[in-house]
């Protein structure tokens, strides 16, 4: 499969100096100049990982994904191609706007923009975020995931697993019909959820430290407005997150602690509930549940990477005891 990550983010809108004042301070991101009516944003050694751009249509918004190189661009672009998707090959100039090598451009049968990417290019500068934070989880899992409305989703559900190479981690067929599909590790880099317009939900950026999630949401309680979903932790790719409002007409969803997926082991379970471990309150109402379902009440580990936790020393009794039964 060439699809590697989800890449980068635009987004369309005036609003541009709204974006310079908001990714920086909610986020930590690190703003680029790239000067006119674009503001570009880093959040690791790559040139840039979001871009809000006034010469898109307010609203528009482009996802690009990663593939390893020139030749698996080219396998990509042959692809849809002969499953009757339209493809543009992307001049040098728009390529180096998006800061990579090779880009082609292509719709999903909702009508989102896509574009398919290799050779993102890397900074000349170590990444320093505009607030203090450890910094985001994204490498080989891209730059986190996005939820996406769409009106036919199994259309989209086969152009996405069936031609594009995505696999089912999770799925749901009520309350709502959606599918959590991976590209990598990462537990889902795309969500596809039935509903009345084509329409984008949310970006997730996941924190390398618990702390900094703990200290955004500080922030953002002393401006509750800003919150559009309290602190939570979802059932399926276990992530500990907020959601934020942005000044464009999508969510930031900032979390912690994702699962990972191993395709030689996992196997998409179906879903019976949108209701969160705990929190969440706001999101229900937002995906067109306007009562809090009951709570998933379950348990399950903390989901951790080298550096970000130490093992506490000690024995518990009870707990050993737990263990051997």
């Amino acid at each position: 499969m060439e699809i590697q990550a989800f890449g980068y983010l635009g987004v369309g809108s005036d609003k541009v100096e709204d974006w310079s004042a908001f990714a920086p301070a909610w986020l930590g991101m690190q703003e680029v100049d790239r000067g006119g009516g674009t503001r570009a944003f880093r959040m690791d050694d790559r040139k840039q990982r979001l871009f809000v751009d006034r010469a898109i249509a307010s609203g528009t918004k482009v996802f690009g994904w990663e593939v390893a190189d020139a030749a698996a661009l080219d396998a990509l672009a042959a692809r849809l191609q002969n499953a009757g998707v339209a493809v543009k090959r992307e001049p040098a100039m728009l390529a180096d706007q998006r800061c990579v090598a090779g880009l082609i451009s292509f719709t999903d049968p909702a009508g989102n923009r896509l574009e398919a990417f290799c050779g993102a290019m890397i900074a000349d500068t170590p990444f320093k975020p505009a607030r203090d934070i450890g910094g985001f989880r994204t490498g080989a899992q891209g730059m986190g995931h996005t939820l996406l409305g769409v009106q036919e989703i199994e259309a989209a559900r086969a152009f996405y697993c069936d031609l594009l190479g995505f696999r089912v981690s999770d799925y749901m067929r009520a309350p709502i019909h959606a599918y959590f599909l991976h590209v990598n590790a990462r537990h889902h880099s795309i969500a596809i959820a039935a509903a009345p317009v084509n329409v984008m939900h949310h970006l997730m950026v996941e924190f390398f430290s618990l702390d900094d999630v703990g200290q955004g949401y500080d922030m953002v309680r002393a401006e509750p407005e800003r919150i559009a979903v309290k602190l939570g932790r979802h059932p399926n790719d276990l992530m500990l997150s907020y959601y934020l409002r942005t000044p464009g007409d999508i969510l930031v969803e900032c979390g912690w602690g994702g699962r990972e997926v191993d395709d030689a082991t996992w196997q998409p379970e179906e879903m019976t509930s949108v209701a969160s471990m705990w929190g969440h309150q706001g999101l229900f109402e937002g995906l067109g549940n306007p009562e809090m379902p009951a709570q998933n009440h379950r348990h399950a580990p903390v989901q951790v990477i080298d550096g970000n936790y130490e093992k506490m020393t000690g024995v518990c009794p009870w707990w050993d005891g737990m263990r051997r039964s």
